[in-house]
């Protein structure tokens, strides 16, 4: 069954890319459009697409996908009515497949679409707080047993780290090789999994003693910046739009979402943390925290920790906000930065 469909997969992608393949020619004898101009959408609204026919050539029918998947074929007027019902919001495109006097064009239109609420906004409450080395720049940040893992950066100082969050001891410490920059990390089934930023490469380690056995490459993404995991999959960031969703057996980055509110498509999003269902992602050199739907990538929330920064001590080395950890224990979250001498345990306040 998987089998078969990855070759359907294989095919319409070839029909797609072979754009007007019609008797070999490199332009197209239709197009695709949308019967309102607008190609900015929000979930919920229903489009019609139709296909722009100059010639009056003889259409015998037109298939309608997104993302491979099939929306409709049509006999008659070759246009369709689609509910924006998908599970993405985000870049997205419609494609299209033209049979027309014994040939085939491949047609695609461009769109975005939209979350149809504004994010809530919430502000925080700081709960406790626990000293945290100075030293570390912090890349990734994650609870597992209780024990605090992080990950910290910048070439020839990059390290991976077993913590104790209340006294911030680091009493376990494994050094990258000079040519990595450590970015985020995660840990599943046994195993740490931490990413490099430039590198196109990310490191595996086993967890009860740090010892590198392992490493994966990125193939789709060029950076890496977040990492996290929903105990089935990981969720990947690299500075785009895009968030990847990583196959957790293979770590092939398979698809992905793309974080988005009522009016924008976000970027430069950096630490990820699961966090009850929802993805919290801190944007970079920003102070807040977006609050993440993993399945259609809606921005549910967004938390101001507005602030936070002005409460550590103030260095020449002092950094940016960079570093969300939530213990599923206790049920608690954590906040640090890049450089702070702090560790914050959070409360969040809807506003």
């Amino acid at each position: 069954m998987k089998k078969a469909k990855f070759l359907l997969l294989f095919i319409l992608n070839v029909l797609f890319i072979s754009c007007g393949s019609n008797s070999d020619k490199n332009k197209s004898d239709f197009s695709l459009s949308f019967v309102r101009s607008k190609a900015e959408f929000e979930v919920g609204e229903t489009v019609k697409v139709c296909i722009q026919n100059p010639k009056n050539k003889k259409i015998d029918s037109t298939s309608f996908y997104f993302e491979y998947q099939l929306l409709g074929t049509v006999t008659a007027a070759p246009e369709l009515e689609i509910p924006l019902n998908f599970e993405k919001l985000g870049n997205q495109k419609i494609n299209a497949i033209v049979f027309s006097e014994g040939a085939t064009d491949s047609l695609q239109i461009d769109f975005k679409i939209f979350n149809n609420t504004a994010p809530e906004i919430y502000t925080y409450n700081i709960i406790n707080t626990y000293p945290h080395d100075v030293g570390a720049y912090t890349q990734g940040l994650e609870f597992f047993n209780d024990t605090l893992y992080e990950s910290t950066g910048q070439y020839g100082t990059s390290t991976l780290r077993k913590v104790d969050f209340r006294t911030g001891e680091v009493f376990e410490k494994t050094e990258l090789s000079d040519q990595y920059f450590g970015e985020g990390l995660s840990i599943l089934n046994g195993n740490i999994y931490q990413l490099t930023w430039k590198e196109g490469e990310g490191l595996i380690y086993n967890l009860e003693n740090l010892k590198k056995t392992g490493s994966f490459k990125y193939n789709n993404s060029k950076e890496g910046w977040g990492l996290c995991n929903d105990g089935k999959q990981f969720y990947k960031s690299d500075g785009t739009e895009k968030i990847w969703i990583l196959n957790s057996e293979t770590l092939a980055e398979e698809t992905f979402i793309q974080p988005t509110t009522n009016n924008s498509i976000s970027t430069q999003l950096n630490e990820l943390e699961w966090v009850e269902g929802k993805i919290y992602a801190n944007t970079y050199q920003k102070d807040g925290v977006a609050i993440i739907n993993p399945t259609n990538g809606a921005i549910e929330g967004i938390i101001n920790f507005k602030g936070l920064r002005d409460k550590v001590s103030q260095h020449p080395k002092l950094d940016v906000l960079n570093g969300i950890a939530y213990n599923p224990n206790t049920k608690k979250l954590y906040v640090t930065g890049k450089n702070w001498d702090k560790l914050f345990e959070i409360e969040i306040i809807k506003k």
